[in-house]
């Protein structure tokens, strides 16, 4: 007989095996997390977390098929301008680095000046 386990099972074996928590716990709310940090700054935004979330969005009636559609399509797209502008300000930056870049000339060979002995008397 299968029995199922109850919520006081579930916090004693979490707190026995660690990193079992990290397993058990739902991609929702790792993709959840990653875009609360993301609209704070404290991380990158990834595109994996926006289709979980979108995926889970749907499969609750949260959204409709379609409009999760159109919500992936603009991610997509302004992920894609995103990475677009960075090549081309990385691109901007080499161009310009060249262009600073000074060109260097050897230096002639300075002569040796004799030192001049003193003619004076000591006293």
């Amino acid at each position: 007989m299968v029995s199922e386990l109850g919520g006081s099972q579930i916090s004693t074996l979490l707190e026995t095996l660690p990193g079992i928590a990290n397993v058990l716990r739902s991609p929702v709310a790792d993709a959840l997390g990653n875009v609360i940090r993301a609209a704070a700054r404290l991380s990158e935004f990834n595109i994996a977390d926006a289709d979980e979330l979108i995926r889970y969005a749907t499969r609750r009636s949260l959204l409709g098929q379609e409009e999760g559609d159109r919500l992936l399509t603009e991610v997509h797209a302004a992920q894609q301008r995103r990475l677009d502008k960075a090549a081309d300000r990385e691109k901007a930056q080499k161009a310009k680095a060249r262009a600073n870049a000074k060109v260097v000339r050897p230096v002639k060979a300075v002569k040796k000046v004799k030192k001049a002995a003193k003619g004076g008397k000591r006293r």
